[in-house]
């Protein structure tokens, strides 16, 4: 990962931490059901940004490089690990 990339997701990951905890503090409070619904949904969409960002910076440099160096067998197991993690999110 780029020290870039690291950057882009430490940050949007301790926001999203803080997003976590004031939907906590909303439960505690006992805050209207649908409000905690659309915060929930604000987190969830932030951490698929998240995972965008990871994904994007894992294809232009891991995937990329499997692809130039030729080997057919690098090549192989770098699609065969973007297919397992996938199907692992599926479960």
């Amino acid at each position: 990962m780029t020290s870039e990339t690291k950057t882009t997701i430490t940050t949007r990951l301790a926001r999203i931490e803080g997003q976590v905890r004031g939907l906590s503090q909303m439960v505690e409070d006992g805050r209207y059901c649908l409000d905690v619904v659309a915060q929930v949904r604000a987190a969830r969409a932030a951490l698929a940004k998240v995972e965008q960002v990871i994904l994007a910076d894992h294809l232009g440099s891991c995937v990329e490089q499997a692809i130039l160096s030729g080997d057919p067998e690098q090549q192989r197991r770098k699609v065969a690990e973007l297919i397992e993690v996938f199907s692992r999110s599926d479960r």
